[in-house]
């Protein structure tokens, strides 16, 4: 079993622990560093999936079972907010970049923006297309909720995990929206 955290040798940055994580919406490569969480893969393929370790192969921890478990209660529609820390700054992700996702992390469960709307938002309305480009390469999807933002009409625009998972994240949180 791997060890929860891992830790750099003499003196060296801790390295990034990254777990497999079933879910409704297939796998999950879950990054994490130190209490933040740095990546989120949907479904991560050959090569990359390789690089996780799945959870059950994990000699868990406390901070483990509550990121997992809120995760989980999150797809099951018990949970509305994920409350877990999350760190872009491992991912490289700056300037406007930085403001689009900050933006989309604003956006409460069971709603929706769209494109234009995260554009003005940042303080650039000409910038729609960049929204779009920047959501499409989230780094921590789920966490940083870009399927909340859709294209309008005729629907809902791309999504870093494929159209069919946003469709399924947006449907599962209009159902729990409705219980509150």
């Amino acid at each position: 079993m791997q060890e929860a955290q891992h830790q750099g040798l003499h003196g060296e940055a801790p390295q990034p622990l990254r777990v497999l994580v079933p879910s409704p919406i297939g796998p999950l490569g879950v990054e994490l560093l130190r209490t933040a969480i740095t990546r989120l893969l949907i479904d991560p393929l050959g090569t990359m999936q390789k690089a996780f370790t799945p959870l059950h192969e994990i000699h868990g921890s406390e901070f483990l079972d509550e990121v997992f478990g809120r995760l989980s209660e999150y797809f099951a529609g018990a949970r509305r907010k994920l409350d877990l820390e999350f760190d872009l700054a491992p991912s490289g992700v700056s300037g406007f970049a930085r403001r689009v996702l900050r933006e989309a992390a604003k956006i409460p469960y069971g709603k929706t923006r769209s494109y234009q709307a995260l554009a003005d938002l940042t303080g650039r309305p000409e910038a729609a297309l960049q929204v779009v480009s920047t959501l499409l390469s989230n780094p921590i999807p789920i966490l940083i909720p870009c399927h909340r933002v859709v294209d309008g009409e005729p629907g809902p625009g791309g999504y870093v995990g494929g159209v069919e998972r946003k469709i399924w994240l947006l449907q599962l949180e209009a159902r729990g929206a409705e219980t509150y």
